[in-house]
């Protein structure tokens, strides 16, 4: 796992919502809603290098559901932003698109490492 497509793609996301916080910062935005998609959008990658990591697969899968979850989430916090105006169409569409793109990811990884578990 240490050259794999998820980790490179959940770390480029993390860089590029690093990038459009700062962005946002200096528009003016909210800080509070900065601070969310901050969180979330880098806590993709976080749990997905921690996985490599894991105590067994029960915790390896766990992360990778965490990853899940914290994408659903950057998701939110990028309509929210989009539908108040802090946002461009452009940024929102690249950024959302971004967002699935790991989520199908993370959903086939999540049922092909439960489905090997189960046999």
């Amino acid at each position: 796992m240490s050259d794999s497509v998820l980790r490179n793609k959940s770390k480029d996301f993390a860089k590029d919502i690093v990038l459009l916080c700062r962005k946002l910062k200096q528009n003016g935005v909210e800080g509070i809603l900065i601070n969310q998609l901050l969180r979330c959008g880098t806590s993709v990658g976080a749990n997905v290098y921690e996985a490599q990591y894991a105590q067994g697969t029960k915790d390896f899968i766990s992360k990778f559901e965490i990853a899940l979850k914290e994408c659903n989430e950057s998701e939110y916090w990028l309509d929210l932003l989009h539908e108040t105006n802090s946002i461009t169409e452009s940024d929102f569409r690249n950024f959302s698109g971004m967002c699935i793109e790991l989520r199908r990811m993370l959903v086939s990884s999540v049922a092909t490492l439960k489905n090997n578990t189960v046999k």
